[in-house]
C-alpha cells in the first residue's frame, strides 16, 4: 500500500484513534500526544501495512502497543487527569437535565474505571468502536473465546454498578448464547 493512501486513511480515521486514545489513557491531552505518536508510527512504516486488512484494527494495535509502553514509562509519574474535570461532556439544557446527565456520566465513568483494564479494553474495542470479535482479538492479541468472555464479564460488571439490568435478549448476547 502506498505512504498517500494510508495518510488518507488515517486523516479521516482520526476521530475513532482520538476516542479510543481518550478511554484508553482518560486524558485529552495525553490522548492527543498518543495519537500523533500512533500517526507518526503509522505513517513511517505505511509501506508495511498489508493489503487487505482492516485499517482501523491496524491503527488501534498500533496505538494500544503504545500506550501499553508509554505506560510502563510513566509507572512513578504523578496523578492522570480525571474524567469528572470535565463538564463539557454533560449535555446543555435545563439545569436538572443537565444534572441527571453529569451523575448518569459520573456513575457511568466510575463503574468503566473500575473494570479491569482487559475488561474495559475489549468493552471499547467493541462496543464503542465497533470492532467484530475477530478484530478486537487480534488488536488485543488473544483467543476470540477470551475477548468473548471479557466482554460478557464486562458488561455485567457495568450492569451492577450502574444499577441496569440486562434484558433476556441482552443477557443471551453477553454469555454468546444469542
Amino acid at each position: 500500500m502506498t505512504g498517500k493512501h494510508v495518510e488518507d486513511q488515517l486523516v479521516a480515521f482520526l476521530p475513532n484513534l482520538r476516542r479510543f486514545a481518550v478511554s484508553l489513557c482518560r486524558s485529552r491531552d495525553h490522548a492527543d500526544d498518543l495519537v500523533q505518536a500512533a500517526c507518526e508510527r503509522a505513517l513511517a512504516s505505511a509501506l508495511t501495512f498489508q493489503e487487505g486488512t482492516r485499517f482501523d484494527a491496524w491503527m488501534f494495535r498500533i496505538l494500544r502497543n503504545l500506550w501499553i509502553d508509554d505506560g510502563r514509562r510513566r509507572r512513578t509519574a504523578g496523578p492522570q487527569e480525571d474524567i469528572d474535570a470535565h463538564h463539557e461532556l454533560a449535555a446543555r439544557g435545563s439545569g436538572e437535565a443537565e444534572a441527571e446527565t453529569r451523575l448518569t456520566l459520573k456513575s457511568v465513568a466510575a463503574a468503566i474505571d473500575d473494570l479491569s483494564e482487559e475488561q474495559r479494553e475489549v468493552l471499547l474495542l467493541v462496543c464503542v468502536e465497533e470492532l467484530a470479535y475477530k478484530e478486537a482479538a487480534e488488536v488485543l492479541d488473544v483467543p476470540i473465546g477470551t475477548v468473548m468472555s471479557r466482554l460478557a464479564r464486562a458488561r455485567r460488571n457495568l450492569a451492577e454498578a450502574t444499577g441496569i439490568t440486562a434484558t433476556p435478549e441482552r443477557s443471551a448476547v453477553a454469555k454468546g448464547t444469542g
